[in-house]
């Protein structure tokens, strides 16, 4: 039996109503969009501290074979900026599935939007820890902060599902 395609766009729509799923596409939406301009920010470490991974890369930047091999480097500034990213992607992509889950279990609007925010919230603080390189235990408090709001949500939606 074929979905009905009228039927699947009603059941998204109500979907779209509920105050907490709304609330984690935008949570959700903020934060991918995060994720995603690191891979920019990386680029412009690597572009402002001449500091490329492959050669074509640094051929691009210069046009004298002997400057190639002083472009094709480690820069600290562009690692650190992508220690960042991969942080991001180890996080975030956790917390974009359990949060899609979470929000489907009824949670309480409140406590859900308090999930939503303090993860959000504790990734712009990584962040900025990371790529200030403030001192420890800065980025460490924010790191876990986030995890332990996405195991939060991972425990609510097992309980949901194990005992309802």
């Amino acid at each position: 039996m074929e979905p009905n395609p009228q039927s699947l766009k009603s059941k998204m729509a109500s979907l779209m109503e509920d105050e907490v799923f709304r609330s984690f596409a935008k949570y959700a939406a903020i934060i991918t969009t995060k994720l995603l301009l690191m891979g920019p920010v990386t680029a412009y470490y690597r572009l402002t501290r001449k500091a490329f991974q492959n050669p074509e890369d640094a051929a691009a930047h210069s046009s004298k074979p002997e400057d190639l091999k002083q472009l094709v480097r480690t820069n600290d500034d562009v690692e650190r900026a992508r220690r960042c990213h991969q942080n991001d992607l180890e996080n975030i992509v956790p917390f974009v599935l359990i949060g899609f889950l979470y929000s489907l279990t009824g949670p309480d609007p409140a406590w859900a939007l308090l999930h939503f925010r303090v993860f959000v919230c504790s990734r712009f603080i990584h962040t900025v820890a990371y790529l200030r390189a403030l001192p420890q235990p800065s980025r460490g408090l924010s790191w876990i902060v986030g995890l332990l709001t996405t195991m939060s949500m991972a425990h609510s939606v097992v309980h949901s599902v194990v005992f309802h």
